[in-house]
């Protein structure tokens, strides 16, 4: 009976992340050989070919203003999906630590409302990963659809095909006129660049799932420490081991959250500079477009605008999240029983309150705390700019 429960458990809590991420090769738990690298390749590949064409629409200058923001914005996604993917499969190890315990901590629970704190988390984790990408790939298949159907209907209006401009699922006309690719095997592209991007959606957010859920785990061992600490019974036998049990766990979380943290520190980074950049250019757009009245402008602006806060919000939050979980470990021991204990664990106690002072957290390029701080100082220097661009607008 429990071994039935721990395989639903972790079919619960892991199995959504292992289908994402198995076929672009960065699945944790996955026999690192030859076929993972070459699904690791393709991953990267078409994430790369989500780069290349839309930079090549741009260079070549077969873009207005409107289809410039466009092609950013796809740029932007390709090479965050490229980097997350080749930095999550170089620096594998820190996940598949993390993973394995994760496996094990499930392997080893016994206390209903310990199990109780793991699922709550595992849920959260689900229904990011679920809003994340069924946003996204709705998205993606509506990019993919409406040329296609565009086609369809100039072609029953008895258009020729050199009457009509094609346009593509990635921005990638001039470059396929350019290297000579028939224009009667449009359909044909149009369902391979849609098939691209949904890889490339899934290189990019599908790590971001993959990570925010082992980060919430990480967190949920926190909160069940925290609890352990509060309601350590100080009568019962074998004090000393007991409570030594507890601060070996507490180091073991805090070494599982620092490599998360030091993983992720440099992607954080280029995600931070990507997303305050976007928030300037498609913010000013946005504005433009309300000054003009474009109502299909308009619309695209804030469905970038959402997909960046999105990803923004999310990091900022459960880094706030973590933070505070590792913090309020000192504030847990400080509630228990603590001036009952013997002069030796009364020391080590006085550590952990030295070592919960400065507490794990995730950090962009170790030195920017990703936090509700941030958020919020991000999102008003980006403001702060938009009013003075406004202000230029109207004058």
């Amino acid at each position: 009976m429990a071994r039935e429960r721990w395989k639903d458990d972790i079919t619960y809590a892991i199995t959504p992340f292992k289908l994402i991420t198995w076929p672009i090769g960065v699945w944790p738990l996955q026999v690192y050989d030859i076929y993972s690298l070459l699904r690791c390749a393709l991953g990267i590949c078409c994430a790369s070919l989500v780069v290349i064409l839309p930079f090549m629409e741009i260079y070549m200058g077969c873009t207005d203003v409107e289809q410039n923001i466009d092609c950013l914005m796809i740029i932007c996604c390709g090479f965050l999906g490229a980097l997350k993917t080749t930095w999550f499969r170089i620096y594998a190890n820190s996940l598949i630590i993390n993973y394995n315990s994760a496996l094990n901590d499930y392997h080893t629970i016994v206390n209903t409302k310990d199990r109780d704190i793991m699922k709550r988390h595992a849920f959260i984790g689900r229904t990011i990963c679920s809003s994340l990408l069924t946003i996204a790939y709705i998205c993606c298949l509506t990019y993919g659809l409406i040329p296609i159907l565009d086609y369809d209907i100039s072609n029953r209006i008895n258009k020729t095909n050199e009457d009509t401009t094609l346009e593509y699922v990635i921005p990638s006309r001039c470059t396929l006129e350019y290297f000579n690719f028939p224009t009667y095997m449009y359909t044909i592209f149009c369902l391979i660049e849609t098939v691209v991007m949904l890889l490339a959606a899934t290189t990019n957010l599908g790590n971001d799932a993959l990570f925010l859920n082992i980060i919430l785990h990480v967190c949920g061992q926190a909160n069940i420490l925290r609890i352990r600490f509060i309601n350590f019974d100080v009568t019962s036998p074998r004090i000393h081991d007991r409570f030594n049990e507890l601060i070996q766990r507490h180091h073991y979380v805090i070494m599982l959250a620092r490599k998360l943290a030091d993983l992720i520190s440099f992607v954080l980074l280029i995600e931070l500079f990507i997303i305050s950049i976007l928030l300037c250019i498609v913010g000013f757009q946005l504005i433009f477009a309300f000054k003009v009245n474009d109502t299909v402008m308009i619309g695209k602006n804030l469905i970038i605008l959402s997909g960046v806060l999105t990803q923004l919000t999310l990091y900022s939050f459960i880094g706030n999240y973590m933070k505070s979980e590792m913090e309020e470990i000192g504030l847990s021991i400080y509630q228990s029983a603590w001036y009952n204990f013997p002069r030796k664990l009364v020391k080590s106690v006085i550590f952990i309150l030295m070592q919960t002072k400065s507490p794990v957290a995730l950090q962009a390029g170790n030195f920017i705390v990703v936090n509700l701080s941030t958020y919020v100082s991000i999102l008003k220097t980006s403001f702060s700019y938009l009013s003075v661009l406004r202000i230029m607008l109207e004058v």
